[in-house]
């Protein structure tokens, strides 16, 4: 596959925020503007162009994480991917700034890059069936 016929982000799977107080947080957004949460924040479900189940997550985290470092932000985007191996290589021959090694758990496969201002962006090849 060339470069060129890549498919990179195919949606946005999470958006991640830092907070003095995660669960404070999550009620004040549950009781002020009805978004269903858990323990994790809330999943929004959507169906893709192919009509596929897909998820987004909607998570606040302790203020004092490490989850986002090095990124000194207080939030962190997470992107749909559909091929994070080959992503992974493109991006790198571009020299962007890859975080740490890929990780794969039963839910999809997860990397880390760095943008110009420094934010840390959660690269996720889903597998959404574990949610179902």
């Amino acid at each position: 596959m060339s470069k060129k016929d890549l498919k990179r982000v195919t949606g946005l799977g999470g958006f991640f925020f830092k907070s003095e107080n995660p669960d404070q947080i999550k009620d004040w957004y549950k009781n002020h503007l009805g978004i269903p949460v858990d323990d994790y924040g809330c999943t929004f479900w959507w169906k893709d162009e192919n009509g596929n189940k897909c998820s987004t997550q909607w998570s606040p985290f302790e203020a004092k994480t490490d989850y986002f470092k090095p990124s000194q932000k207080q939030f962190m985007m997470n992107f749909r991917v559909d091929n994070l191996v080959a992503l992974l290589a493109a991006l790198k021959e571009e020299g962007v700034t890859i975080v740490g090694e890929m990780e794969e758990y039963e839910y999809g496969k997860f990397a880390w890059v760095l943008d110009p201002e420094g934010n840390k962006v959660e690269l996720w090849e889903p597998i959404d069936a574990p949610f179902l």
